[in-house]
């Protein structure tokens, strides 16, 4: 016992020396290349790409980090272990890599990123292993990627008759219907049952209640509603979700006795690498099996159906010759609904790490003025609003809501339980 604690005692300098440094970082080489993805991404065109683009990088930095601490189960990597590299160095290698072949035009502004990160990193052996490490993974991982799917040919056929007129603007991103999810076993795994038939009551009722709330001249809308909806748009929603993961996981606090405190300082680079993994994954994921979902039914957007209330055959369905949403009409099929998906799957994987996010303040930030923002008591009722603008501002049915509150928490639960798990 003695010679334990005498071992122990003679280990503690350098494991202080270990810890403060990865503290006085604060995992920031992950919290730190999350903030340059997501400047980078802001300017593609839809989310799908978006996503895909911040799950590699994240992908990336956690096999990096994890090849060196082997703290949990990598997701492409098999390289052999690398306990003397730089994490650090090799996590910001990696996400370099990734986003220098997304964004070969914004390879300066890598450039800088990528220099502030290695100036924090000191000189030796370990960082150019690091180095040498990032670049091994960012490789895997692209090569893991090349043939998912996403850049396929756009084959999708619109639904017309003979001679008939249809809109000549082909919707977004349908290969992502048919692209290969991080994790799970195919696109379909949790495809839902289709949207309720248009002689139903269920279709009626929501028909109605989004023709009265969701339309530019609405007298039933709110004016805090309004707000809601013109916050958040298309553009909100992704960053509020990585902002409220990048505050979580700086103010994230141990009360651990002060000897386990020290291990877990060494080892909150791993779980902040988990952390940003885990949840782009999942919801790079989710523009997949909503994809998969989309294309399959193909359910006409409330502009189109109400224009056409005469059509569908339900008497308590009434048409609306002028009638046009809110906000601009997504260019994909409607159901079911992208907003809703996301804001169960990011709140599911919060929750695993942090508890509960009825419990969790957060306030969001819009990107296009700092200056304006929404305050909310949890994470909760941000998810909550999230879901309802889609309703509000006259681009989503009810049904929609409810059948992607079913979806989300399924891909979350299966990607929490599949990868990423603790090997020690």
């Amino acid at each position: 016992m003695k010679s334990s604690l005498r071992s122990l005692v003679a280990l503690l300098p350098g494991m202080v020396a270990a810890a403060l440094l990865v503290a006085s970082a604060r995992a920031d080489v992950v919290t730190d290349w999350n903030v340059t993805a997501n400047a980078l991404v802001a300017n593609d065109v839809g989310n799908n790409r978006k996503m895909r683009t911040l799950a590699m990088v994240h992908v990336a930095m956690s096999d990096a980090i994890n090849t060196v601490q082997n703290r949990y189960t990598r997701v492409v990597a098999t390289l052999p272990a690398a306990p003397g590299a730089s994490a650090e160095a090799a996590a910001a290698t990696a996400a370099r890599q990734i986003l220098t072949q997304v964004y070969p035009e914004q390879k300066a502004k890598i450039e800088e990123a990528y220099a502030a990160s290695l100036k924090a990193i000191p000189d030796g052996p370990a960082k150019i292993e690091g180095i040498k490490l990032g670049m091994e993974v960012a490789e895997a991982v692209q090569a893991d990627r090349a043939n998912d799917g996403t850049n396929a040919p756009d084959t999708y056929r619109p639904h017309t008759t003979p001679g008939a007129y249809v809109t000549t603007t082909p919707p977004l991103w349908e290969q992502y219907a048919r692209a290969k999810p991080w994790v799970l076993k195919s696109a379909d795994q949790f495809r839902p049952g289709p949207p309720p038939a248009l002689s139903s009551a269920e279709w009626a009722r929501d028909y109605n209640e989004v023709k009265s709330l969701g339309g530019t001249k609405s007298t039933a809308r709110t004016r805090e509603q309004s707000e809601a909806v013109t916050f958040w748009e298309n553009v909100n929603f992704g960053p509020a979700w990585q902002a409220a993961a990048r505050e979580l996981s700086i103010q994230k606090e141990m009360p651990l006795a002060e000897c386990a405190r020290l291990f877990a300082l060494l080892n909150m680079l791993a779980e902040c690498a988990r952390l940003f993994a885990l949840l782009n994954m999942s919801l790079a994921n989710a523009y997949i099996v909503n994809w998969d979902a989309k294309y399959t039914y193909n359910f006409w957007r409330p502009v189109t159906a109400i224009r056409n209330g005469d059509q569908d055959g339900n008497d308590a369905t009434e048409r609306d010759a002028g009638w046009t949403s809110l906000i601009p009409t997504p260019l994909h099929p409607e159901y079911p609904s992208q907003a809703t998906i996301n804001a169960t799957i990011a709140s599911a994987v919060l929750e695993s790490v942090f508890g509960p996010v009825k419990a969790i303040p957060f306030t969001a930030t819009d990107v296009r003025d700092p200056k304006r923002t929404r305050q909310f008591a949890s994470l909760a009722d941000m998810a909550e609003e999230q879901k309802n603008v889609r309703v509000w501002g006259g681009v989503h049915y009810r049904f929609a809501i409810r059948t992607s509150e079913d979806v989300g928490p399924k891909v979350a639960a299966y990607m929490i339980e599949n990868t990423l798990k603790p090997v020690r």
